[in-house]
């Protein structure tokens, strides 16, 4: 089994479509997601389609992470995801997860900073 990685905002890396698509090296699942992901405005490509996570860089990093704001800050902050940084939840944080439109991430981090210690 293998074990759960969370990113900076709250998604469940390890769950991810572009996660497992990359540690598979799966060109078909890269294929669909790149469709399904692509927007009139962002067009994906299958080589688009490469993660291993928040703190991956160069080619292992998928490509808006390189742009994320979410991901800067964490990096910067040397933090294992935003629940563990003193500011959660932040403005950039939240700005994120509306412009996303799901609660999933929030609710993650939170069940997180619960088991911190105080």
């Amino acid at each position: 089994m293998q074990k759960r990685i969370v990113g900076s905002c709250g998604i469940v890396c390890s769950d991810c479509r572009s996660f497992i698509a990359t540690q598979r090296d799966d060109t078909e699942l890269k294929k669909e997601v790149a469709k399904s992901w692509s927007t009139e405005e962002e067009k994906l490509t299958p080589e688009d389609i490469s993660c291993q996570g928040c703190f991956a860089t160069g080619e292992s990093l998928m490509k808006f992470a390189e742009t994320c704001a979410v991901r800067r800050c964490g990096y910067g902050r040397n933090v294992q995801n935003c629940a563990h940084c003193d500011e959660f939840p932040c403005v950039t944080l939240t700005g994120l997860w509306k412009s996303m439109g799901t609660t999933e991430e929030r609710a993650t981090l939170e069940e997180i900073r619960k088991g911190l210690p105080a």
